[in-house]
């Protein structure tokens, strides 16, 4: 990967972080309207995820100079 990573290169992790941290709520929820809910999100959460994921490996490693 480059020095400077893509926005989709962020965006897959931060989406991962989203969805574990959603799925701990959901495991601790209290209620099962509760915990499908977040488990919902979570879903799309890691979606999300695929999609900047697809883009970054569509991107290739090499798509982008390295600058100095």
């Amino acid at each position: 990967m480059a020095s400077h990573p893509t926005l989709d290169a962020e965006l897959v992790v931060w989406w991962e972080c989203e969805a574990e941290r959603l799925e701990t709520l959901a495991a601790s929820a209290r209620f099962g309207f509760m915990q499908r809910r977040y488990a919902s999100k979570a879903a799309a959460a890691r979606a999300r995820a695929q999609v900047s994921r697809l883009r970054e490996q569509a991107r290739g490693t090499t798509a982008r100079p390295a600058t100095t």
